[in-house]
């Protein structure tokens, strides 16, 4: 094959439209992805490190965005017919570790911030963080007239580093209940919600609440679903 058919691998690219613009290589996974999004409103996903993770959920926040097209030539544009924009609430739970809990605190109020000043601050007593994301939830609902879309990447970032010290862990995991608590009861503002992380062992003390989140990490049924149509190049080789 002629080497300026090939096409560069994206090494190090973690958001999707950047691997598109540079025209890298991509194997299609949007048809396992589309399935996935119509096969629960609430799901879960665990992984390991350098998997993926951060590119599948930018893949997904650009389906959510309407974006088709990034998507030209692969298998989901040839099924999704509306391609509507929702608003989308993305959370990189990364940038949130090696800190304690004022550190993960102000970490999360810088993120809900953002969004703030794009769908406007709620009432003046609005001042807790679980408060905060279900007004923003909401918010981008009423303001937009389409349901809101919550991904949240490597959920356990911040716990990890702190794992082996049991007092500081029940700390920080007691901010990220309360921070996580709103998805279950903003329901009715609610699209899709997507969660990744490492590990599973902090799951259920977190999302105790959250009892619809459907955990396909070792969903049986995965391995059964049919090749994606392009299998390795997002577009053909001129």
């Amino acid at each position: 094959m002629d080497s300026k058919t090939l096409k560069r691998l994206p090494v190090g690219i973690q958001t999707f439209p950047k691997l598109v613009e540079q025209d890298c290589l991509y194997i299609d996974k949007t048809e396992y992805i589309y399935k996935m999004i119509n096969y629960s409103n609430y799901i879960f996903l665990s992984r390991p490190r350098r998997f993926g993770k951060s590119l599948l959920v930018s893949t997904i926040q650009s389906y959510f965005e309407g974006r088709r097209e990034l998507f030209k030539g692969l298998y989901i544009d040839s099924v999704e017919k509306e391609w509507a924009a929702y608003p989308v609430l993305r959370f990189d739970m990364s940038t949130a570790k090696h800190g304690g809990p004022e550190e993960l605190t102000q970490e999360l109020s810088s993120k809900l911030s953002k969004y703030e000043l794009v769908y406007g601050k709620g009432l003046p007593d609005e001042t807790n963080l679980n408060q905060r994301l279900l007004g923003l939830i909401e918010r981008a609902h009423v303001q937009t007239g389409r349901k809101t879309v919550v991904l949240i990447d490597e959920y356990d970032a911040p716990l990890l580093d702190v794992a082996h010290r049991t007092d500081e862990l029940c700390q920080l995991r007691e901010i990220m209940r309360n921070f996580y608590s709103p998805l279950k009861y903003c329901d009715p503002h609610l699209q899709f919600v997507f969660i990744t992380g490492i590990t599973k062992f902090s799951q259920l003390s977190i999302f105790s609440e959250l009892n619809n989140l459907k955990n396909i990490s070792m969903l049986p049924a995965s391995r059964s679903l049919p090749a994606p149509t392009h299998a390795y190049s997002r577009w053909p080789a001129p």
